[in-house]
């Protein structure tokens, strides 16, 4: 199955999110020689849609590579010729991890992450270091005295 035929026929238009956004869902693996024809549904769906953002729900690509990578990059070059931004919905980690090894993490942004349900914390422990030895803090005349 190619990521061409995950794609709506029609853009979904989220009613939470404005309506300047639509959200087009990619199922992987994408390939470069499913570039051109991504691109050309992604004109085909913003032709006569106000420009804003196209939200990619990213969740399928489980395995992405190189040529996953130069799709949404491609797409995005797409999108912005034509007035509009992608951003990325669900990026798994390794996804993540290409757009940051690449340089790519600004170019494709993932979507505003959603806020934690009141009452839950991050979970995690504070980095331990040890003092540094050696070093000797000097008052500076100038500084007022505590």
């Amino acid at each position: 199955m190619s990521a061409v035929d995950e794609v709506p026929e029609r853009p979904i238009r989220q009613p939470d999110q404005g309506p300047d956004t639509v959200v087009w869902v990619l199922a992987g693996p994408l390939t470069r020689a499913a570039v051109p024809e991504l691109c050309a549904r992604l004109r085909d769906r913003l032709h006569g849609v106000e420009p804003g953002w196209v939200t990619c729900d990213v969740a399928a690509l489980t395995e992405p590579d190189a040529a996953t990578v130069e799709a949404l990059a491609r797409l995005q070059l797409t999108a912005r010729r034509l007035g509009s931004r992608i951003r990325l919905r669900a990026a798994g980690g390794p996804l993540r991890g290409l757009l940051a090894l690449t340089g790519l993490r600004d170019v494709l942004p993932l979507e505003p992450a959603e806020p934690l349900p009141s009452g839950l914390q991050p979970r995690g422990q504070p980095e331990q270091r040890e003092e540094v030895l050696g070093v000797q803090e000097r008052v500076d005349p100038g500084d007022p005295v505590p």
